[in-house]
């Protein structure tokens, strides 16, 4: 199946940590930036993973419904269907959630997921993110806890943020300060709370100066390294080499030799989406300025059917799209690694 189930998913993340690299986690919002993702993967041979955050989830449902389980539900339900005439293997994941989305959110997803698992079918999504970077950390890992009990039951990937990602992401503001870096007392802490894969399978959000968004290179320093300090102490603790499945967020803007340090440390996810939806919506205004008196119907004119078509601007849209996916893909390691 295209769609990885859970024991595929498990073997994507083993392989990536195992074979030196990360897998590009693309942002969607339609089913249009879905096909674009597709291809994307399909053409760097890479398997990947498919991600809807709260605003993408309210903005699938309708913009007049905005109800993120339905428009989650119809993003999951579609991805199944037009995956199948990919050559690639995609796991489906939902991004940062707050605790105050947790209720209109995951929790009816994984409630979903746990029905699904019980009819003997694989749950709807294969991995699911709680953000609980702007609680205190033992609320964050107190309700981390709750949900990994329910994402094992649900044979699914739970991901935990410790430390904050600075910049904004769907109205979530992060301050850019000192908790943009994780300490290694706050990773032991996970470990102690969270277990290392024998209380249900995580993904760790652990920070080294990320920051969501557009910025400019030095408006904060990456430091790779905190990740390597996170596992190595750790790791000395229980006896584990890079005990922690990493993921890389707010990448936009690095340099290729910071995200290949990343990588090396155990990172095996990286969250791509102010890049791609730069490259999605740039040959849109290309085509409407080169297309000015055919998009609209100027002083009373007709205009040009054949360019206000959405089709024609959206070809290009998914054109660029995927190619920033290969791009991506070739940065990460993960080009040519496809399982299938």
């Amino acid at each position: 199946m295209p769609i990885a189930t859970p024991e595929v998913y498990a073997e994507m993340l083993d392989r990536a940590k195992t074979g030196g690299f990360a897998y590009p986690a693309i942002n969607v919002t339609s089913s249009q930036t879905l096909n674009a993702a597709l291809r994307g993967f399909a053409e760097a041979e890479s398997d990947g993973i498919v991600q809807v955050s709260t605003g993408g989830a309210d903005f699938l449902s309708g913009t007049t419904v905005k109800n993120m389980v339905t428009g989650s539900v119809a993003l999951a339900e579609y991805a199944r269907v037009v995956a199948a005439n990919y050559p690639v293997t995609i796991a489906l994941h939902t991004d940062h959630c707050p605790k105050d989305k947790l209720a209109g959110f995951v929790r009816p997803l994984l409630d979903i997921s746990l029905e699904r698992v019980a009819r003997g079918e694989d749950p709807l999504f294969q991995s699911h993110m709680w953000d609980g970077s702007a609680v205190p950390l033992d609320e964050n890992l107190e309700i981390a806890r709750e949900l990994i009990e329910k994402t094992a039951r649900a044979r699914i990937v739970l991901e935990v943020e410790i430390g904050v990602v600075g910049g904004e992401e769907d109205g979530v503001v992060g301050e850019i300060n000192e908790k943009l870096y994780t300490t290694t007392e706050d990773a032991l802490a996970t470990a102690e709370v969270l277990g290392l894969g024998e209380r249900g399978r995580y993904m760790l959000a652990a920070t080294f100066g990320n920051v969501h968004g557009v910025y400019k290179p030095g408006h904060v320093k990456l430091r790779p390294s905190v990740l390597k300090e996170i596992q190595d102490a750790v790791g000395a603790k229980y006896g584990k080499e890079k005990p922690f499945d990493l993921v890389f967020h707010g990448g936009s803007g690095s340099l290729l030799e910071e995200i290949h340090e990343a990588i090396s440390y155990g990172v095996v996810k990286m969250n791509i989406d102010t890049d791609t939806q730069y490259a999605f919506t740039r040959p849109i205004a290309d085509h409407m300025f080169k297309n000015y008196d055919g998009v609209l119907k100027v002083d009373g004119d007709v205009g040009n059917k054949k360019a206000y078509d959405p089709r024609s601007y959206g070809k290009a849209a998914e054109t660029s799209m995927a190619a920033r996916i290969v791009e991506a893909a070739q940065h990460l390691k993960s080009a040519g690694t496809k399982i299938s």
